[in-house]
C-alpha cells in the first residue's frame, strides 16, 4: 500500500494552504519508463470515479486504477537531500525502512506540491 511520511503530509498541508488548495486531495502518480526507472508525479486534483482514495497522516490521496500496481509499497517523504535543500522522494517501502537516507536519484526536485515528477529506480 502506498504510504506517506508526517513529514512529506506537513509539507503537503504547507503547500495546500499557499496555493488555497486545502479542499483537493493529493493525485499521486507513477510510470515505468524504457530503461525501467519509474518517474513519479503528484499534484493536487479533485476525485475521479475509479480512483483509490486514502486518508494518510491527514492528507487526502488519490491514486488511478493504471498507478496502483507502481505505487504499492511506495513512500513518499519530505527529506533533506544536501544542506538546506529539502525535496519530496518516492522510495521503496522495504527500502524506506532499513535505510538511514534516502538516495538523492530518488529525489523529486520540485519542494512543493504542484506538478511534482520524479524519476527513481528503487521501486
Amino acid at each position: 500500500m502506498f504510504t506517506l511520511t508526517s513529514a512529506a503530509a506537513k509539507q503537503i498541508h504547507e503547500a495546500a494552504a499557499a496555493s488555497g488548495t486545502q479542499d483537493m486531495a493529493l493525485r499521486v502518480a507513477a510510470r515505468q519508463e524504457s530503461d525501467g526507472s519509474i518517474e513519479y508525479g503528484m499534484g493536487f486534483d479533485d476525485s475521479g470515479e475509479n480512483d483509490m482514495k486514502l486518508l494518510l497522516e491527514g492528507v487526502s490521496v488519490l491514486i488511478a486504477e493504471q498507478h496502483r500496481e507502481l505505487l504499492d509499497d511506495t513512500v513518499l517523504d519530505f527529506v533533506e537531500l544536501k544542506p538546506g535543500e529539502f525535496n519530496f522522494i518516492f522510495m521503496d517501502a522495504t527500502l524506506a525502512e532499513s535505510a538511514p537516507s534516502p538516495a538523492p536519484s530518488t529525489g523529486c526536485g520540485s519542494g512543493g506540491c504542484g506538478g511534482c515528477s520524479s524519476k527513481g529506480t528503487t521501486h
